[in-house]
């Protein structure tokens, strides 16, 4: 049987499909947001405590190496194969080549569940995903487009980093650092132990908001589901030969595949809305939100440990 977290997407998906009057006030998702992502920047921090080490080093370095990559692989995969515009191109590129927070704490709950060794650093990738896909794929459509509207660099900096999700995860990352498990226990407890039960109620609203976001899809978008069910695959098998190539744990591995084969609907969104306002953002969220979370969160994550299992 799956997670039981996974049980509440499907509770969601199956209300939205079905046209329930199940609706999650806008103020508690973003409670439940906001709880989440503080709550996997504590875990990540306090898991570092006493951890953190130069040798992480060539390991974090992959990682933002990846991230820097997929858009310049994608993009013009996006272009040739998908044929979407410049600005949708671009779009998506930041959106995959970036990583979705909700996929990180289903595969870190998964992990946990599965008993599987997990480094105490894993919570940096997702932060390390994020931001260099964001601006390798801003800076491609940049140089594709000489006209058109221009964002200056500094404010480009400020939007990015200054993300809710950003601010929350590196903060929580330096508290949970900065304190430990035992020192920081009273304010720590109270998200820690409630981590699945947030991410149950986080989900809930996920499976309502794809569903919806599942209703625009028709026939004159098959490249872009196409691409939004084949894409996840294959940079899930890219995390996870990196993973083994860097000679992490199976749990390490598994969440790292599960992060490159995501896509980004929080920071992402943000940033692209901002830089190109040209591009169709519910066309990302379309794919990101509404094919590629779904796959992985009912399908994805468990064969991609299958994978890892297998390759061992």
């Amino acid at each position: 049987m799956p997670d039981i977290v996974v049980m509440f997407f499907l509770l969601g998906l199956l209300a939205g499909i079905l046209r329930s009057d199940l609706t999650i006030p806008k103020a508690a998702y973003d409670t439940l947001s906001l709880l989440l992502m503080l709550t996997i920047g504590l875990k990540g921090g306090m898991a570092l405590h006493g951890n953190l080490s130069w040798q992480l080093v060539p390991e974090l370095g992959s990682v933002i190496l990846i991230g820097a990559l997929f858009p310049l692989v994608l993009y013009p995969v996006l272009r040739s194969l998908v044929r979407l515009s410049s600005a949708d191109s671009a779009s998506l590129a930041a959106h995959y080549g970036s990583a979705s927070a909700g996929t990180f704490a289903v595969a870190l709950a998964y992990a946990e569940s599965m008993q599987l060794t997990i480094g105490a650093e894993v919570t940096l990738y997702l932060v390390m995903l994020e931001l260099p896909a964001i601006m390798v794929a801003l800076a491609i459509y940049r140089w594709r487009q000489s006209d058109g509207p221009k964002t200056s660099q500094s404010a480009l900096w400020h939007e990015t980093l200054t993300n809710r999700g950003v601010v929350l995860l590196a903060g929580g990352v330096l508290i949970g650092y900065m304190y430990g498990p035992q020192q920081g226990s009273a304010v720590t407890e109270l998200f820690t132990n409630a981590f699945k039960g947030v991410l149950a109620l986080f989900l809930l609203e996920m499976g309502l908001t794809a569903a919806e976001t599942l209703n625009r899809i028709s026939l004159r978008y098959w490249r872009v589901i196409c691409f939004a069910l084949i894409t996840p695959v294959v940079l899930a098998v890219c995390g996870v030969f990196t993973g083994i190539w860097l000679g992490l744990p199976d749990g390490s591995i598994l969440i790292l595949a599960s992060l490159t084969a995501s896509a980004s609907y929080i920071a992402a969104p943000v940033a692209i809305r901002t830089a190109i306002p040209q591009a169709d953002i519910g066309l990302s969220l379309l794919a990101a939100l509404g094919i590629t979370f779904p796959l992985n969160v009912l399908v994805g994550i468990p064969l991609y440990l299958q994978f890892i299992q297998w390759l061992h």
